[in-house]
């Protein structure tokens, strides 16, 4: 699958670091809080 450009994951890329403050305390480190196993990972924006 070609590049649109390096802001979006392609196929094999490795997914990026990323730090989420969970609601009753402690933080989410993705990806490394699913290593070794599948996840999916949804982010909702809610409005505006």
């Amino acid at each position: 699958m070609p590049k649109v450009n390096d802001l979006i994951l392609d196929t094999g890329d490795p997914f990026p670091r990323i730090e989420i403050d969970k609601v009753g305390g402690g933080k989410i480190v993705l990806p490394d809080d699913l290593s070794g196993s599948w996840g999916v990972v949804l982010f909702y924006r809610s409005h505006w």
